[in-house]
């Protein structure tokens, strides 16, 4: 998985705090922003826009990320772009299990039939239908910082499925280090306090894993 963050609002911070100011009339824009975030007036982060170049994800994560509708997604079209020889991505459950050459096997299989198909004159679109969702694909998204902060509450947590969570701690890393006033508490519920999940890990992440 590669992830990149490709452009940004440059002045990401200082937008939200005017937007933050300018909703009390106030000269702290800052100060403004903390009371807003406080307060639950995200609405405020919504000027401020960040767009991520992301490769190697699978047809799975990929299904869970687009549900995140507030989001603008350009995504690498099967029904255009052939399936050459993909490295297929395979979760360490099934690498490590004993269905591991069996399940290898009939992904492979299926890729060559899918190959197979294009070859006898079946649309690439059509014969995407038998390939594995293990295939990996690459796209282009663009979120706000509101969303942004939903997405990674909801997705660094350690219930999430392990891939799209190293998405999103990929995701957070670079905002941080770009816009930390904006994401300075972002992350899991465990991490302002008490977990909000009806079933708790009983591992609370850390601050730190996103430095």
């Amino acid at each position: 998985m590669k992830v990149e963050l490709i452009a940004y609002t440059p002045t990401a911070s200082g937008v939200c705090c005017d937007a933050a100011a300018i909703c009390t009339d106030s000269n702290n824009g800052y100060r403004s922003l903390q009371h807003s975030l406080a307060s639950g007036h995200e609405s405020v982060l919504e000027h401020a826009v960040f767009t991520f170049r992301v490769e190697g994800i699978s047809r799975v994560t990929l299904a869970q990320f687009t549900r995140h509708r507030l989001a603008s997604f350009s995504v690498q079209s099967q029904r255009y772009v052939k399936l050459e020889d993909p490295e297929l991505i395979v979760p360490e459950s099934i690498r490590s299990s004993a269905f591991a050459a069996e399940a290898e096997s009939s992904m492979r299989y299926m890729l060559n039939l899918y190959k197979r198909m294009v070859e006898a004159g079946i649309p690439a679109e059509d014969a995407r239908y038998v390939t594995p969702q293990a295939v990996p694909t690459s796209l282009i998204v663009t979120l706000n910082a509101r969303e942004l902060r939903h997405f990674f509450s909801l997705r660094c947590c350690n219930r999430a499925q392990w891939e799209i969570r190293k998405l999103a701690d990929e995701m957070l890393k670079l905002c941080k280090k770009e816009a930390p006033i904006l994401f300075e508490n972002a992350g899991p519920g465990c991490i302002r306090g008490k977990c909000p999940e009806k079933r708790s890990c009983g591992n609370p992440r850390s601050t730190q894993e996103w430095e």
